[in-house]
């Protein structure tokens, strides 16, 4: 018998992308994938049921809703624009949910593009990471119409813990960018106060253990600093790379916004410095290293484990 849910196009297999698949599969959503250069995610996703694409427009036909889990607006205008594109593909009806952290004036743009072919754009955010994204419980942050939130909300269910609809179109990527500043800003705060302490002759794991007992506990400081204490940056699994694009996103915000961001532009200028001393690739626990080298820092000295 015929499946009754609709058809779930995923264009982006990669860390974040694996996991939607996966889970979109478990629950039983027809689904075709459009991956990139690595296999080894599309194949896994194949022996689950999924099919695959021959390019963005033809995601686009096979799908009545086209996720997009890419890494920005550069890499989502590609996608739209470029020939076999989803423009091409698009058709009266199709929504297209792109999930990645991207601009709002973008957004709004591609957004009038797939309006002209009679196609919606919602902008569906993530966060946490690929092991929530493996685990199906991701958050998603909607910027979509009432009547549009409630068609995708089922779809969602598959792979997201916390779904919040947070507006109409565009308050997903403008929310989120506000969210991961608060995330981007406090992992420097923690990274700083680590080298500092470590600087001037504090066991770490003691900082740790005042911080924790205090207002500034929670979830970020767990993830950075014991880790760190073991050698370990890897808690938070986001490339400083993509953090500072996402702060360059912040700051154009802000300029349309006619807003001052003295706390944005040195959050950025951390992120600026980790990236021009070569840990672009590596994740955000590796402010921590770029302080550590800044400041002349021994981090196997940093202190007792926690």
């Amino acid at each position: 018998m015929a499946s009754t849910k609709p058809r779930i196009g995923l264009i982006g297999v990669g860390l974040m992308g694996h996991g939607i698949a996966k889970n979109l599969r478990i629950h039983d959503f027809p689904l075709v994938v459009l991956g990139n250069r690595n296999r080894a995610p599309i194949e896994s996703i194949l022996q689950k049921g999924g099919t695959e694409a021959e390019n963005a427009a033809d995601a686009a036909r096979r799908s009545d809703i086209l996720m997009i889990c890419v890494t920005g607006s550069a890499q989502v205008e590609d996608l739209m624009y470029r020939t076999g594109g989803i423009l091409e593909g698009a058709r009266e009806g199709l929504i297209v949910v792109d999930t990645s952290t991207s601009e709002p004036p973008s957004t709004a743009r591609l957004a009038a593009a797939l309006a002209e072919r009679g196609a919606i754009l919602v902008d569906a955010p993530l966060t946490r990471t690929p092991t929530e994204a493996e685990a199906g419980k991701l958050n998603t942050l909607v910027g979509a119409t009432d009547e549009v939130f409630a068609r995708l909300k089922p779809m969602m269910e598959a792979y997201c813990e916390n779904i919040f609809h947070v507006g109409g179109p565009g308050a997903g990527h403008t929310l989120k960018l506000v969210n991961n500043f608060l995330s981007l800003g406090l992992a420097s705060l923690i990274s700083e106060a680590v080298v500092t302490a470590a600087k001037a002759g504090i066991d770490v794991a003691k900082l740790y253990d005042v911080v924790s007992a205090g207002p500034a506990a929670g979830p970020l400081l767990r993830l950075l600093v014991p880790k760190a204490l073991n050698g370990e940056f890897d808690g938070m699994r986001f490339q400083l790379a993509n953090g500072l694009k996402d702060l360059r996103y912040y700051a154009h915000l802000h300029e349309s916004l006619g807003t001052v961001s003295i706390l944005g532009q040195a959050v950025q200028q951390n992120f600026s410095v980790a990236n021009a001393l070569g840990y672009g690739d590596r994740f955000v626990p590796s402010l921590i290293e770029a302080q550590a080298q800044l400041n002349g820092v021994d981090l196997t000295k940093l202190g007792s484990k926690v």
